[in-house]
């Protein structure tokens, strides 16, 4: 089907930034996977490598709505440049999808929060220069005693622990986190004081749609690649696509992924109005990535045993893209909102 959703001027964007990617992301990935981490010579050019998504998509609309002008004049030159690298630290080794469970604080003293605790899986750690940390700033008030801070590269006390051994995506730096005694000037809270768990589920909806529209286009980009493979691929005196099973198998593909993209489609255009309810959010999150784990374990099997070498894309994207039905929480997180809404 005909995507209506883009006018002119997106589709010039897109076309820009695939034509940017070709020139300076692609011939370098594999030093990036090699090295476990993206150069930052990436910022000169307005990006951070495969963690931009973090910077852009999901640390954006924190600044956007809740950052000071004063706090905006000091950080967002550097953020738009690309030359200041940030990361959103939530996630704890004892509390994941579960936020109310964090146990790091930040005690108010003077002028200052004095921060303590440690993050984990942290996109982007090792070259953050800022991270917005979720901290607990009254452990009485609940869900409303959280709020976020602004951590700044060498503020003492604050450390980053080993660059972690992930599965896949190994050109993301994942990182730990650790704050002992970290003074965190007033001036760097953003927002209101007791408002971070609010601003935290205001902007899941958006964070999980990324998530999702991001796995539905690696899952679209690996389906056209596996379908030329099976045009050309010959086994018995033709394409292996022409026996009924594969032929079978490549439809199904097809059809759930043109499924999907209308779904998608319409929470793109309903996130833009301001109207992209959190369950819709969730289902889009749950599905898209959920569907493009089962479109790659499909395409290893059509390519065979090259499915399975790190030289194909098709491997390296079925390590990759496991990782997304559990970050931006879980599957099961997301079934659980959704079942919640239902009054169940």
């Amino acid at each position: 089907m005909q995507r209506d959703i883009f006018a002119s001027e997106h589709n010039d964007f897109r076309a820009m930034v695939r034509a940017f990617i070709a020139k300076e992301v692609t011939p370098y990935h594999e030093k990036w996977e090699a090295d476990k981490m993206v150069s930052r010579e990436m910022a000169k050019a307005g990006a951070t490598g495969p963690g931009f998504a973090v910077h852009n998509d999901i640390n954006g609309p924190y600044f956007q709505r809740l950052a000071t002008s004063e706090q905006c004049e000091r950080w967002l030159p550097g953020y738009c440049s690309g030359e200041t690298i940030t990361a959103i630290a939530m996630t704890e080794p004892e509390a994941g999808s579960d936020l109310q469970g964090m146990r790091t604080t930040a005690v108010r003293d003077g002028d200052d929060y004095v921060l303590n605790g440690s993050k984990t899986f942290i996109s982007n750690g090792q070259l953050c220069d800022l991270v917005i940390v979720a901290a607990r700033t009254d452990p009485e008030a609940g869900y409303r005693g959280i709020s976020l801070l602004v951590v700044e590269r060498g503020m003492p006390g604050f450390e980053r622990g080993r660059n972690l051994d992930k599965v896949g995506m190994h050109a993301q730096d994942t990182s730990e986190l650790f704050f002992h005694d970290v003074r965190v000037p007033v001036g760097n809270l953003l927002g209101e004081e007791g408002g971070g768990f609010v601003a935290l589920m205001q902007n899941l909806p958006r964070e999980r749609l990324a998530i999702g529209a991001t796995a539905l286009a690696g899952a679209e980009t690996v389906f056209a690649t596996t379908l030329a493979y099976c045009k050309e691929r010959q086994a018995f005196g033709r394409a292996i696509g022409k026996f009924q099973h594969n032929r079978f198998v490549l439809a199904e593909i097809a059809t759930e992924l043109a499924v999907a993209r209308a779904f998608t489609d319409k929470a793109v255009l309903e996130h833009n109005a301001g109207s992209l309810s959190v369950p819709d959010a969730a289902m889009v999150k749950w599905w898209d990535t959920e569907l493009c784990n089962r479109v790659v374990d499909r395409c290893v099997q059509l390519f065979g045993g090259y499915g399975y070498m790190r030289e194909y894309p098709v491997a390296r994207a079925f390590t990759d893209s496991r990782v997304q039905t559990i970050f931006g929480g879980t599957t099961e997180i997301m079934k659980e909102i959704i079942g919640r809404d239902l009054g169940l």
